[in-house]
């Protein structure tokens, strides 16, 4: 199954270390998706980023087209709260542990 990067940028650069209660909910919304399809096998790997220019959040999943991995964009919390929330997805060539040696 095709693998997709995705890339979720806050809404301000500062958004890892000020979030508010709100935020909080909402974030803690957002891990719970992301969690929940990553015990269903849909999710390899996810978590956020601590990039010195500003933090992002990252996973990578299996979605059988790209069509699929914007819906799966469009089920998360973070993107349906309308709070400014960006997400960049990129297919990729994604190595598992289940991909066959050459």
């Amino acid at each position: 199954m095709p693998h997709f990067f995705l890339k979720l940028i806050a809404p301000r650069p500062s958004f890892a270390l000020d979030m508010n209660e709100g935020e909080k909910e909402l974030m803690h919304r957002h891990f719970l998706y992301w969690k929940v399809r990553q015990d269903k096998g849909e999710v390899l790997v996810f978590g956020p980023v601590m990039d010195p220019k500003g933090p992002y959040g990252m996973g990578v999943i299996a979605a059988v087209d790209e069509e699929a991995a914007c819906a799966f964009r469009e089920g998360d919390p973070a993107m349906q709260a309308g709070a400014g929330f960006r997400c960049e997805i990129y297919p990729m060539r994604a190595v598992t542990r289940e991909t066959p040696t050459v």
